[in-house]
């Protein structure tokens, strides 16, 4: 089965490869890192200290991880971190905000046994925590043949993704079986890697990691930077955030009709999800006749006048969060399943989504039972954008109605707390012992080609 799927991935990668070509040279994707994530990590020198590999695999898992590597630092000081992720928006994030926690931050490598097992040896891990759940099969397997303990932490496993996984189920059984521990984030989540074939006694369920994140001083003072550069706390700021096509258009659109109603003069910032899509967004702001300003022009005296604000950035949405009011979280209404709704929820904002949220079904519809968000159903684009601006109006207008969901939100979020100390109490069988730095000694030295057993 392992040959199959590296003879898969070389040829999925080689009918790809005129698609990543073109977004490198359009949006210099994949271009950053290509060295290392075939391999070619410099390696650690650890000076006898056990090293702690995290896994991240964009911005929502880095920044998800951020409570919890700190945890990790402060209970287990001797351990040397290192942090990799897949994106290279994920790279620049980890890159800033692990600076001072992480001796190194590189590229996953490419899930051949061969590449996986030339970062092993660079990187020399005790032990390996992979952030909710990416499934490598090769750098799984070459883990668990060199005895590096490895466990999912913050595990998040959709029915989408599971029925999918479900196809090749006695495949994916053998790799789940190279976890030593997969700690879940719910028990829906605990069931379905259950059976998918990971032992139970395996399986744990901490909670939610993100509803342990603190903003820094570093947010705190971005927030002040924004608030006074954009004049933000002169009107009421709608904030769509990660947002997806269609959602950028369906936004403004809902924006405008927003502004023809009488005493209404809201504020609206967009920040779409994936930075390759921020020339898209203005073309439609371009034509949309409405002023706005990136978040990354020169600043100017205008801004403060600006109706609408790209936030053409990596990193600061959650910065945003505190100026805005009301906050839509998008993947919603496009099919993607849904984005984080507990970074708004924190700061006490008034919630809205769309109909998509299969990928934080269970914490959605706890907020939706209490109260604490405002899920808009399933309807056609005309009749969404209808929808979306008639429940932007009435927020607007009921500042009673917006203030008691935001203290929903934000209860539900207090009370949710501490699963980042209930991750730590349960890795402390692994992480409490120092891992012998010479156990990868045994890993092959060849380096020509690839490799199967």
């Amino acid at each position: 089965m392992y040959l199959l799927y590296n003879v898969l991935l070389g040829l999925g990668l080689l009918v790809l490869l005129p698609k990543f070509v073109l977004d490198a040279w359009r949006h210099g994707k994949y271009v950053a890192g290509l060295w290392e994530r075939l391999g070619f990590v410099e390696n650690l020198i650890a000076d006898g200290h056990p090293v702690l590999w995290l896994h991240c695999v964009s911005v929502g898992e880095t920044l998800a991880a951020q409570p919890l590597l700190l945890a990790i630092r402060r209970e287990f000081p001797h351990y040397r971190i290192v942090v990799s992720t897949v994106t290279s928006t994920g790279q620049n994030l980890a890159q800033e905000i692990f600076k001072h926690e992480a001796e190194r931050v590189f590229y996953f490598p490419v899930d051949w046994g061969w590449i996986v097992r030339r970062t092993l040896r660079a990187i020399q891990p005790s032990v390996v925590l992979i952030m909710e759940t990416e499934l490598w099969p090769g750098f799984l397997r070459q883990c668990r043949r060199h005895e590096v303990p490895a466990a999912i932490v913050n595990g998040r496993l959709s029915e989408k993704s599971f029925r999918h996984y479900q196809l090749v189920r006695p495949f994916v059984s053998r790799v789940v079986n190279c976890l030593d521990l997969a700690i879940m984030q719910s028990d829906g989540d605990a069931d379905r890697i259950r059976r998918l074939g990971l032992a139970a006694n395996r399986v744990l369920v901490s909670g939610n990691v993100k509803f342990d994140t603190e903003p820094t001083a570093d947010q705190d003072s971005l927030t002040k930077t924004l608030a006074t550069r954009f004049d933000l706390g002169s009107s009421t700021v709608v904030l769509a955030a990660s947002t997806h096509e269609p959602e950028e258009r369906m936004m403004i659109e809902a924006f405008q009709g927003l502004l023809k109603q009488n005493g209404s003069n809201p504020r609206l910032v967009i920040a779409p999800r994936h930075p390759e899509r921020f020339g898209e967004v203005v073309t439609l702001l371009n034509a949309s006749g409405l002023s706005w300003v990136r978040r990354t022009a020169t600043p100017d005296a205008t801004d403060a006048n600006c109706q609408i604000i790209l936030l053409d950035t990596i990193g600061e949405l959650r910065s945003v969060f505190p100026l805005s009011p009301i906050v839509f979280v998008g993947g919603s209404i496009a099919a993607v399943g849904g984005h984080n709704i507990l970074e708004p929820a924190t700061v006490g904002a008034c919630i809205v989504t769309g109909p998509h949220t299969e990928n934080f079904i269970e914490i959605v519809s706890a907020f939706a039972a209490a109260g604490a968000l405002v899920q808009l159903p399933h309807l056609s684009d005309e009749e969404m954008v209808q929808r979306l601006t008639s429940v932007l109006a009435d927020l607007l207008q009921n500042h009673d109605q917006r203030r008691v969901m935001g203290a929903h939100a934000k209860d539900l979020v207090e009370k949710n707390r501490g699963a980042t100390a209930r991750t730590i109490e349960i890795l402390e069988a692994i992480l409490s012992q120092r891992a012998d730095p010479k156990k990868l000694a045994s890993v092959s030295a060849g380096e020509g080609g690839p490799q199967t057993a």
